[in-house]
């Protein structure tokens, strides 16, 4: 089948093959055969090696697509079932399960060692044991979400991550309040869940921070009151009754942006942090700024809730016309133009770009 490969950490383009094979079917596991995948940054962020991920290995981690084949023991799926992936699954008996916070498990995580792939002689890992620019996979069973057949493979593919962590971040974890001040920095496909999030619970004035001109003017389109350059933070949230925002979503994944975002929220007030960014990336507070503005730090990872809940919730938000997947869509590509769609998001050009699988 065809795959996309990284050979090496570090390299900027994809080795797109046909002589890839997907490996490890069995007990517990199924086989998918992919319709759509979605380009998200986390995958620019493993390929240069922001984020761990052994090389060679399939990126991708957002997709949907039809169970063509069961393992021995399978239960809650079946062939023909419509999925999207889910990168981390929750185990259900640990700790962390237990108390409702299954985005925290890491149980899955022991799987980063286990190829997901073969071409020729070399095992290939797929990106947080999944690997969704490929035409097929083999993942456990709890790897998948079943999906309502009649929903669109491209639009499920973003609820894969992008769509649950942006719009979870503002439902789950912020909780944001009806009538509030949101500012959300970064307007890639993350940031416009998060806008999006903060428009359903209700937020009066959600204003957009992002370099890119074309990014803030889309942003307008997604519920969005005001969109403006990151210099313009400063004053903007001085003007802002209280001295800054009741809210600020920091979706870029870097420590100048959290102190940013810190800066841009009121005393009291919440910063959530959903970007994934380097571990030796360190942002700075002082003692004293935390104790005497007793502003929230929030961390907000794969929507801050039940990953199936929170999916489940997009879906019928989705249905119901109040959270727009089609408009994130911005460019679709074939799997043999997936180094174009990667060019597109370094540029800012792309919110989100499918990948077509057939």
């Amino acid at each position: 089948m065809r795959a996309a490969i990284l050979h090496e950490t570090g390299q900027d383009t994809l080795d797109v093959r046909d002589d890839v094979e997907a490996v490890g079917f069995g007990p517990g596991k199924v086989r998918v055969r992919l319709r759509a995948a979605s380009l998200c940054h986390s995958d620019l962020s493993a390929m240069s090696g922001v984020l761990p991920q052994p090389a060679p290995f399939v990126p991708g981690h957002e997709g949907a697509g039809d169970v063509i084949e069961t393992g021995e023991g399978v239960t809650g799926v079946a062939v023909g079932d419509r999925v999207v992936l889910c990168w981390m699954p929750p185990c259900g008996s640990c700790p962390h399960c237990h108390r409702g916070q299954g985005h925290l498990c890491v149980a899955s995580l022991r799987r980063l060692g286990s190829a997901g792939f073969r071409q020729g002689d070399t095992e290939v890992f797929g990106f947080y044991s999944t690997g969704t620019f490929a035409e097929e996979l083999v993942v456990p069973a709890d790897s998948v979400i079943v999906l309502p057949a009649d929903m669109p493979y491209e639009l499920a593919a973003l609820i894969g991550c992008g769509v649950t962590t942006g719009l979870g971040a503002a439902v789950n974890t912020a909780r944001v309040e009806p009538g509030s001040s949101v500012a959300v920095i970064g307007a890639g496909g993350v940031g416009i869940a998060a806008v999006q999030g903060a428009r359903i619970c209700g937020a009066a004035r959600i204003t957009v921070v992002d370099p890119v001109e074309s990014r803030r003017t889309r942003a307008l389109a997604f519920g969005a009151t005001d969109a403006i350059a990151p210099e313009e933070l400063k004053g903007a949230a001085k003007s802002v009754a209280g001295g800054g925002y009741d809210y600020v979503f920091e979706a870029v994944g870097r420590s100048a942006t959290v102190r940013a975002a810190y800066d841009a929220a009121r005393r009291g007030g919440a910063v959530v942090v959903i970007g994934a960014g380097a571990q030796d990336d360190l942002v700075q507070f002082s003692m004293g700024e935390l104790f005497f503005n007793e502003k929230r730090v929030l961390p907000s990872m794969y929507g801050g809730g039940d990953i199936r809940r929170t999916t489940a919730r997009a879906i019928e938000l989705w249905r119901a016309g109040r959270l727009d997947l089609a408009g994130m869509i911005t460019h679709r590509v074939e799997l043999a133009d997936v180094n174009e769609a990667i060019a597109q998001m370094r540029s800012g050009e792309a919110l989100r770009t499918v990948i077509t699988l057939g």
